[in-house]
């Protein structure tokens, strides 16, 4: 007989004497470990090898070798609301099934019972970071039966711009620019509406505070929801700044500056960034961001972009589709991180829709000339390896140069977490753990990952579920599909031709590509040979699809479903095999056949 059951000898005994619920407690107070089990029970014997692999004795009782079994189980469903087996206790304290076993160890929180150093915290998990990814490992853990809470809390932004619950992407990110992206490209349809037999005035102009007034009503129906699926689902919601005070416990500040503590067994830090600013005068007095742009109160005007992102970019299109004067300031390359060739395709297809570039330009300060909604303002800056001078009169300076991780003042250093200096964000491990057990990380504020919203959504859920079901799925980081809404929409998932280059060598790489016209704009002629595919090919590999990249009307839409293509390994000869749908503009990818080492033109004269 095993060490872990020599127990049952010293106290069979005292058992025989007793019966019901006097023997149930006398069991559970006899035992350091106690596991209600029975003999056939798959998740019984994962507790005890778990128990036997920490070298920690435990009592089992197996509840189908005795007569009074099913009597006992009964006495243990009342007292713990719990029917299945198995039914663990450490030092008295009921800690549950296999899955709350198996939760404690993950989190460190079982060493702490066995030890006898836990403390019972008020939840179960604390998603710090009222954003989609936060409240989508929130909810997660709330259908799986924990309590839980959500702290979410916005510091306003220098202009003075704050905002309600559902963070970046639902307040000042993806929806606002989406929608105003489509307002953009509404009123390139109307222009173009004669050639599609429609009567259109020529006085065409556009209000900039109807829109802002529409968009805002609707993120706010998007903060009501959001609040009301915190109140279906049970969870504590807290307007409040959260700090670590220890590992398991936070101190809350509310706008009143009310302090209060909270404890939980687990954390999931969920803060996400905010926009860079750089140290050079004027720029927090008199530039937005992005936290400003889709709330401003009156037109922006003449606008300068500072930045080169997708976020510089996306706002640049959608203003200059309103019709407004747009620059942008570059101070190296378009779009860094992306297909480089699709960048400059972007920049290219934005100069001839009335953006304009300056390239190797930095900003060195902004001036205020003139009060005013909008303002008149300075830019000045310097531009190439001579440092030449430029100044720029404008309404609205925009700032789009990155963004930073929020954990400063967040008390991490107090508890050991471990961050990338260079950057300040959080490192974790392949589950979204931090360098302190019961605390974990998902979304922007993790180093290395996919700053994309839908990333931190998955990868909240399959946090919870790991928690809390005993799931062991993993946030796959790989082939991950994504959208730059810029007037001529760039999709893209996998490698970009320079990446896969670096990865597997040039001479083992094959790019199919075409350029190709969009059937909805023919009788317009718009963006006419501008729409460009390419898929990037490992020959080594059968020529399997690593790298998928459009051009084109609604690329978001067609990326998404060649992005599961990507994700199940799919070869050129698959997409070769699959019929398109006619007319659109996804079909062109499923008949590719020129190859970039051919050099044959891939310049589009019909349909």
């Amino acid at each position: 007989m095993k060490i872990f059951s020599v127990l049952f000898k010293q106290i069979t005994t005292t058992m025989e004497k007793l019966s019901g619920e006097s023997l149930v407690d006398y069991i559970i107070n006899s035992n350091k470990v106690t596991i209600f089990s029975k003999t056939t029970c798959p998740f019984c014997k994962q507790v005890k090898s778990l128990m036997e692999s920490l070298s920690e004795p435990y009592f089992a009782f197996e509840l189908d070798q005795t007569q009074d079994g099913p009597a006992l189980q009964n006495i243990l469903a009342e007292k713990t609301q719990q029917r299945t087996v198995p039914n663990v206790f450490i030092r008295g304290m009921h800690v549950g099934g296999c899955s709350d076993v198996l939760t404690a160890y993950r989190t460190g929180a079982l060493r702490e019972m066995l030890d006898g150093t836990y403390e019972k915290c008020e939840y179960d998990l604390v998603v710090i970071g009222g954003g989609s990814g936060g409240i989508a490992a929130a909810k997660e853990a709330a259908a799986l039966g924990r309590k839980v809470a959500v702290c979410d809390f916005v510091k306003p932004s220098p202009m003075g711009t704050t905002w309600g619950l559902g963070g970046t992407c639902v307040n000042v990110g993806c929806i606002p620019k989406k929608l105003m992206h489509r307002a953009a490209l509404l009123g390139h349809d109307i222009k173009e509406g004669p050639a599609f037999g429609w009567r259109v005035s020529t006085d065409i102009t556009h209000d900039w505070g109807k829109l802002v007034e529409e968009v805002q009503n609707y993120i706010k129906s998007l903060n009501f929801n959001y609040r009301k699926e915190l109140r279906t689902n049970k969870i504590t919601y807290h307007n409040a700044y959260a700090e670590f005070e220890d590992a398991h416990r936070i101190k809350m500040r509310n706008i009143k500056n009310e302090v209060s503590t909270l404890t939980a067994q687990n954390f999931v830090i969920a803060v996400g960034g905010r926009p860079h600013y750089p140290n050079i005068p004027g720029v927090k007095e008199y530039a937005i961001t992005s936290d400003d742009v889709f709330s401003l109160n009156y037109n922006p005007g003449k606008t300068v972009i500072v930045g080169a992102s997708y976020i510089a970019l996306e706002c640049a299109g959608f203003l200059a589709g309103f019709g407004l004067d747009v620059t942008v300031l570059v101070r190296s390359i378009l779009l860094r991180g992306f297909d480089q060739q699709m960048a400059e395709m972007i920049g290219s297809h934005m100069e001839s829709q009335g953006v304009k570039f300056i390239r190797g330009c930095v900003p060195t300060g902004i001036e205020k000339i003139e009060d005013g909604a909008p303002p008149v303002l300075k830019v000045h800056a310097v531009k190439g390896e001579k440092q030449e001078s430029v100044e720029i009169v404008c309404n609205t300076v925009l700032f789009a140069t990155g963004r930073n991780a929020c954990t400063s003042n967040m008390g991490l250093d107090k508890i050991g977490i471990a961050l990338n200096k260079s950057n300040g964000k959080i490192l974790v491990d392949e589950y979204e753990r931090t360098s302190v057990n019961n605390i974990f990380a998902i979304g922007d504020v993790i180093d290395g990952k996919p700053e994309l919203t839908p990333v931190a959504i998955q990868a909240g859920k399959l946090l919870s579920k790991r928690l809390f079901s005993g799931e062991m799925t993993k946030m796959d980081y790989t082939f991950v599909p994504t959208t730059v809404f810029t007037p001529l929409e760039y999709g893209c998932v996998g490698f970009s031709e320079e990446h896969a280059i670096d990865e597997y060598d040039k001479e083992n790489i094959e790019v199919y590509h075409t350029h190709f016209n969009a059937v909805e704009n023919a009788l317009s002629n718009r963006d006419e040979g501008k729409p460009y595919i390419k898929i990037i090919c490992l020959k080594s590999d059968e020529n399997r699809i690593i790298g998928f990249h459009i051009l084109g009307p609604n690329a978001g839409e067609i990326t998404q479903g060649f992005g599961l293509g990507l994700k199940l390994g799919a070869k050129l000869k698959d997409l070769h095999n699959l019929v398109g749908i006619h007319p659109t503009c996804a079909e062109v990818a499923t008949t590719l056949s020129i190859t970039k080492s051919s050099g044959k033109s891939v310049d589009k004269t019909s349909c």
